[in-house]
């Protein structure tokens, strides 16, 4: 099939680079932006058909035998996506790049004017399972001369978010602070067909997507939550729930943003996990600047992710976010009054927002 013949190009659907031009054109300063995040699309496309190829394309889910800045085994296809991102943000006006696999903020160009955090490749377990997998960016505008300034500070300073999901189709959704876009990769053309220009997420939900094996582990306030959720039409809630887990947050996502839904990776008391497991700067942020960007909540539990301030490179955080109902649901069960008097030593040591 070629390009001409592919089912976009019948369909006469937007492509990314027009959505970008079209956004640019409709205000001042926004073109180096727009080239910021056409940069990383094309590395996700790249990387997309490394993907596609599985083991065709070699042993990408083999570890290398290093550890990433976070402590977590790094694996073949780990080092390829962020070599692949930062080969494309260098044509870009990027002037600092954060990423979860590396030790420390890189500078790409002095006098560039944006600061982008990247985890290139978010469920890396997955790799070897064809199971969805993700690169996920944020990007704000740089401080000149000021690597650490440049990401130091609040989530809602992004001035764009987005990642790109690797599944049976490669997806893209995108915030330019501006609502959401989502786009589909047509492998044919080689670009990125705007499918919806306005997604939104459902305000309540059935699903909840949690890692079920840690429940002894979790705070009170979160065993509480997921015990109303399974007692179904006889509990407080009065509907049943399915349960669902990827062991990839942008998979979570990226089912929220299609049908609703909350996803809770909460912090609990394993050595290692009571500031949680999910990274502030290069997954959080994003995933929470798309998600109110499209209707719903993004939590650590209790307070709102894009209000908190990155103090430490690679800190971590608990992460609730989708429906906003059920994420204003998850926490009153942190600030009810009844409740913390009920459990206040447990609440004090093991909650995710008091550590």
């Amino acid at each position: 099939m070629t390009s001409k013949d592919s089912p976009a190009a019948n369909a006469g659907g937007e492509s990314l680079d027009d959505f970008l031009k079209a956004w640019a054109a409709a205000g001042e300063g926004r073109d180096s932006l727009a080239r910021t995040v056409a940069g990383l699309a094309q590395a996700g496309i790249a990387l997309s058909e490394i993907i596609a190829g599985g083991p065709l394309s070699g042993a990408l889910g083999s570890e290398v035998g290093g550890q990433n800045a976070d402590g977590d085994k790094q694996r073949q296809l780990d080092v390829i996506a962020d070599g692949l991102i930062i080969d494309a943000l260098r044509k870009t006006p990027t002037a600092f790049y954060a990423s979860e696999e590396e030790e420390a903020i890189l500078t790409l160009d002095p006098t560039g004017e944006y600061a982008v955090a990247c985890d290139p490749l978010d469920g890396s377990s997955n790799i070897d399972c064809n199971m969805p997998i993700a690169t996920i960016f944020g990007v704000f505008r740089a401080t000149p001369g000021d690597a650490t300034a440049s990401f130091f500070r609040k989530g809602e300073e992004q001035v764009a978010a987005g990642y790109v999901i690797y599944g049976p189709q490669t997806g893209l959704l995108l915030t330019l602070g501006e609502g959401v876009a989502q786009f589909t990769l047509d492998p044919a053309s080689r670009r990125f067909i705007l499918i919806s220009p306005n997604v939104r997420i459902a305000p309540t939900t059935r699903e909840y997507a949690i890692n079920a094996s840690n429940y002894r582990h979790w705070p009170d306030q979160i065993r509480a939550f997921i015990d109303d959720c399974v007692e179904g039409e006889t509990g407080p809630h009065g509907k049943d729930f399915n349960m669902r887990w990827l062991a990839c947050m942008v998979g979570e996502a990226h089912r929220i943003f299609s049908r609703g839904g909350v996803f809770l990776y909460p912090g609990d008391d394993r050595a290692g996990y009571q500031r949680g497991r999910l990274r502030l700067l290069y997954e959080a942020f994003p995933v929470a600047m798309l998600v109110e960007q499209a209707g719903g909540g993004a939590t650590d539990g209790l307070e709102r992710i894009l209000a908190k301030k990155l103090d430490k490179l690679h800190q971590r955080t608990p992460l609730v976010f989708g429906s906003i109902e059920k994420v204003a649901r998850i926490a009153s069960y942190y600030s009810d009054a009844h409740f913390q008097r009920a459990h206040s030593p447990l609440f004090g040591e093991r909650g995710l927002f008091h550590n």
